[in-house]
């Protein structure tokens, strides 16, 4: 699944290890979803889109 992520990381400056830190998980975890070989559980994608202020909709592009 394609993902703007690394996007919404670039618009706060924050690094895939900051990233990781606020939301719990590893830094290989948030490599592998922005990179499309992971997709995350539902309660790791709404923990994402809450940590931006943003839909699930507006991170997560379903093809």
């Amino acid at each position: 699944m394609k993902n703007r992520i690394k996007v919404y990381r670039a618009m706060r400056d924050l690094t895939q290890e900051a990233l990781a830190q606020e939301l719990k998980v590893t830094r290989q975890t948030i490599l592998a979803i922005e990179k499309g070989k992971y997709d995350p559980s539902l309660e790791l994608a709404f923990k994402i889109a809450r940590f931006f202020g943003v839909s699930i909709e507006d991170i997560f592009l379903y093809e």
